[in-house]
């Protein structure tokens, strides 16, 4: 059975966000790790008796996909802060085509991640189309575009910025993530 580790991320110190959020909030990726894990686990033993466990394995394959996607956004979420060189262009440029400006797109972006209720904004690119789109995703697994290729994870659950900003103040916190958002991080998933 393939178990998946936790992912270290070279973070420097962030503007608008403090050392206790980012510590905490990677406690909380941690712990997608480990209960995926152990929903693995769980998985292997049912499946020995696939049919008397029928019931039980179907609700815990359906609990894999919040954990398993809580983890994954998660990773795209902290990768966006690490450090890195070079440059990006390509995606705002299609950024650039596709919405009108880069700053019609980041609007419709924020209105997205503002919508009330806890979740995540996502820009992802439909790479059969080549066409960029803004979602929100509730919990982790409902509100996916199959085959989607995400490129900037924003977490919008109050865990990621509750130490930091009250909950009336999403749009502060939006703003930090854009301050220390790495472009460089996102043009690599873009051109992948």
């Amino acid at each position: 059975m393939h178990m998946y580790e936790t992912k270290s991320f070279k973070i420097g110190s962030l503007e608008g966000f403090s050392e206790k959020q980012f510590r905490e909030h990677l406690k909380l990726y941690e712990g997608y790790v480990k209960n995926l894990n152990t929903l693995l686990g769980r998985i292997d033993e049912l499946k020995k008796d696939s049919e008397a466990h029928a019931y039980e394995l179907s609700e815990v394959k359906r609990r894999l996909g919040f954990e398993f996607n809580g983890m994954r956004l998660h990773e795209y979420y902290f990768e966006q802060f690490e450090i890195s060189e070079g440059s990006s262009s390509a995606l705002r440029s299609k950024l650039e085509i596709q919405f009108g400006s880069y700053d019609a797109w980041k609007a419709e972006f924020t209105a997205v991640a503002k919508m009330r209720g806890v979740g995540w904004a996502l820009l992802s690119e439909d790479t059969r189309n080549e066409t960029l789109h803004n979602v929100w995703v509730s919990d982790h697994e409902f509100g996916h575009l199959g085959g989607q290729n995400i490129l900037i994870a924003l977490d919008v659950w109050e865990h990621a910025y509750l130490l930091d900003y009250l909950p009336g103040e999403r749009g502060k916190y939006i703003d930090a993530f854009f301050n220390n958002l790495n472009w460089q991080v996102v043009e690599s998933r873009f051109k992948s």
